[in-house]
């Protein structure tokens, strides 16, 4: 990187690099399911986050620290941009903000960061005690606190695969839990309740604002992807509102039965995409797809989605996905991009 003042990144790596290893704090995040009924449903707020505060002996305070050192100057290595957050980037060698301000306070997780790390949290007695059929352990996060009181939070995402907890049917272990001790060089049985704390950091949270370090599990951990589904069905409504498009049954089937188009159709509502289908748009998009060699999905004034293949196409025409280089005059696709302000000549 460039020598001058140095970026969010860097400026986070020295703030914590004067924290004190031994006020790092370590909390477990879980996910509670605020109702069975809405298992199936993606629906704003169908989950609640809870926050517990984790003892930990000063061995586990210096690798969190450290670890966490580590991955900050892995980042700043790569040298990488900061943009703000987007449900489609095309830029992969980016870092990204997100920004808990307006509706992003909707968010359910922001209550993490708003109020619950605020004040203090209830301790964890057992893992087992705070894990249930509707209530997961979610992901971690570890607090390094400034000398004027202030906190940076990192967040890492807890996978099922990383908990082990003994179960017992009558009153029988159904597996044991072991270490082999590198010193002895025997298999021992390791007691308690095992929790694996990786050296990754998903993002970083500071001044209402998270740093997106790992852009997927940062989505999973805020529910973020929660709410592409939902955004995913407010487009088929919103299409299906129009009344100049057949065949939405294959869409809504498409969006119902997995992710794939999530994301790009909560872009296109973001941005806008979705403007007054009236025939002059229809005409356009006949043209457009007619000049980039695309299957004309267009008929007698109406989109026609007759397989599933048409789906990428008229996401391509709704979403404004071609576009052209002002200077150059090339034509460039890309779901991604936001609309800048021009002024008139």
């Amino acid at each position: 990187m460039g020598k001058g003042s140095p970026t969010e990144i860097e400026a986070l790596r020295e703030r914590i690099s004067q924290t004190k290893p031994d006020d790092t704090k370590l909390y477990f995040v879980t996910r509670i399911l605020r109702d069975s009924a809405l298992r199936r449903k993606s629906v704003m707020g169908k989950f609640i986050y809870k926050v517990y505060q984790i003892d930990v002996d000063d061995e586990i305070r210096g690798h969190l620290y450290s670890a966490t050192i580590s991955e900050m100057d892995r980042v700043i290595k790569k040298g990488l941009t900061l943009s703000e957050y987007s449900p489609i980037s095309d830029d992969t060698d980016s870092l990204f903000t997100y920004k808990i301000k307006g509706k992003e306070k909707e968010l359910a997780f922001s209550d993490v960061v708003i109020n619950q790390l605020v004040k203090p949290c209830p301790k964890v007695q057992s893992i087992e005690g705070i894990i249930s059929k509707d209530e997961e352990l979610w992901a971690y996060c570890v607090g390094f606190e400034e000398e004027d009181g202030n906190f940076i939070y990192t967040f890492r995402r807890i996978l099922g695969s990383k908990i082990a907890i003994d179960e017992k049917v009558s009153g029988k272990r159904t597996f044991f839990q072991t270490l082999f001790n590198t010193q002895s060089q025997k298999l021992t049985l390791l007691q308690g309740e095992v929790v694996a704390l990786d050296r990754a950091v998903d993002c970083v949270y500071f001044d209402e604002t998270f740093f997106v370090l790992r852009k997927l599990n940062f989505e999973q951990i805020v529910g973020i992807q929660e709410e592409f589904k939902e955004a995913a069905e407010n487009v088929v409504k919103d299409l299906e509102a129009c009344g100049r498009i057949d065949g939405l049954d294959i869409l809504h089937q498409k969006v119902q039965s997995g992710t794939s188009l999530h994301r790009k159709l909560a872009r296109i509502a973001k941005v806008g995409g979705i403007r007054q289908i009236d025939d002059k748009a229809i005409k356009n998009m006949k043209r457009i797809a007619k000049r980039h060699k695309e299957k004309n999905i267009t008929s007698n004034g109406r989109l026609v989605i007759s397989e599933e293949s048409d789906i990428e196409i008229l996401l391509k025409l709704i979403g404004d996905y071609y576009k052209i280089g002002e200077v150059s005059g090339k034509s460039y696709g890309t779901y991604s991009g936001r609309e800048l302000a021009v002024e008139e000549s």
